[in-house]
């Protein structure tokens, strides 16, 4: 007969523990509960489930505890527990997920015994104690192998729409850079963007993703109807050259795009590091009437300063904040308290990383402008880009909702 699965519960409390262990054995758990930490980890064996861990006790604390269970690699679910405050409970839960934990769920105490009993019936359900997949490993070309791929010409651009969530309109495109390696295939710009910067190769990618964007982008026009805009990535790295606005202006005029189409990214964690050399260039750029977003938007360490100081005309929630909408109140907060100042300073407001329908509601709950992510669609070739543009207007032209 197979032995029941295990809740393991360390809780300084002994009548919650208590609780806790007889909710567990009326739904077929075996359960242990200590207050010790010492004996929590000793209990902590191959056939335990679910851990319940109380983040407030007077010797060893719960964060210790995490910190311990990750340099373990510990594969056992957890939920948190805490009546301290649910900020506290959310941030350990961030603490844990960079621990490379499994966090599942927390408790804010006092909890009412039905909330007990549904995170414990959600393990009667479903599969348990699921190993965690080890982290990828990360690609790591050599220096070498960056060079040649700048000099062979090997990265080529993708298109993600943003839409008005209202409207349902597509009305700009983001132009994003992969590596087409000859052996591992489309490779990520988080695996290069910073190798690049550090071999100084950043700008020569800057005008490789500027020629090829602007070139395939004139064809959408007509078949979307109505030319959108188009967002592109620009380095601090190239805000420092004076003569940026020139040369970019004069890749505009080339290929037949009116300035204001275009939107000029700059990620605002980056911004501080060159404010004093770049504002003679962004001023520059938007006398000439092409828009400025701030990106990432709520990761940098000024965010006041660079609403106050650069000429921005939108202004794009990082996707860090818009991914936990539905867990987290302190997201929720932040992410209305974001669209509420950027629409009092006259800026658009854009979310990205949007994935569900209810992070959606959210966002048109309060007025946010656009969205781009999956929900929607991921970043495309060109060629799949102009396919998916017809079924989407034809889509929109139903009068079935768009949820």
């Amino acid at each position: 007969m197979t032995a029941p699965h295990k809740v393991l519960v360390i809780d300084d409390d002994d009548h919650i523990g208590e609780i806790i262990s007889t909710a567990a054995r009326s739904m077929g758990f075996a359960c242990e509960h200590t207050s010790d930490a010492p004996a929590f980890l000793a209990a902590l064996t191959p056939d335990t489930s679910l851990i319940l861990l109380d983040l407030l006790m007077p010797k060893v604390d719960g964060v210790q505890l995490l910190r311990l269970l990750g340099q373990q690699q510990c594969r056992v679910n957890i939920v948190l527990m805490s009546g301290i405050g649910k900020r506290v409970i959310e941030t350990a839960e961030q603490l844990g997920a960079a621990h490379g934990l499994s966090i599942v769920g927390h408790l804010h105490k006092p909890f009412r015994l039905r909330e007990l009993e549904g995170l414990l019936q959600a393990h009667t359900t479903a599969e348990l104690a699921i190993p965690l997949p080890l982290p990828p490993q990360t690609f790591a070309p050599p220096d070498i192998d960056l060079k040649h791929a700048i000099e062979a010409d090997q990265f080529v651009v993708h298109f993600q729409p943003e839409i008005d969530i209202n409207s349902r309109h597509v009305v700009g495109l983001e132009a994003l850079v992969r590596w087409k390696h000859p052996q591992h295939g489309l490779i990520a710009p988080d695996e290069f963007i910073t190798r690049l910067e550090g071999l100084g190769l950043i700008d020569q990618l800057g005008w490789i993703v500027a020629h090829q964007a602007l070139s395939q982008f004139a064809q959408f026009a007509d078949h979307h109807g109505a030319l959108p805009t188009l967002s592109l990535n620009v380095s601090t790295y190239s805000l420092r050259n004076l003569e940026f606005p020139d040369v970019f202006l004069s890749l505009t005029s080339k290929y037949g795009i009116p300035p204001d189409r275009i939107i000029l990214e700059i990620t605002e964690s980056g911004l501080i590091k060159e404010l004093a050399s770049s504002l003679d260039v962004l001023t520059r750029l938007r006398l000439k009437q092409v828009q400025l977003a701030i990106d990432d938007f709520g990761t940098g360490f000024s965010m006041m300063r660079q609403l106050r100081t650069i000429p921005a005309t939108e202004l794009k929630i990082d996707r860090s904040f818009v991914q936990h909408l539905q867990a987290s109140e302190t997201d929720r907060n932040m992410v209305r308290k974001t669209i509420e100042m950027g629409h009092a300073l006259g800026l658009k407001v854009i979310a990205e990383g949007v994935e569900t329908l209810w992070q959606l509601d959210f966002l048109r709950a309060h007025h946010c402008d656009l969205a781009q992510g999956h929900l929607f669609s991921s970043a495309l070739p060109a060629k799949e880009l102009l396919l998916w543009l017809k079924r989407h207007r034809e889509e929109v032209a139903l009068p079935t909702p768009f949820v």
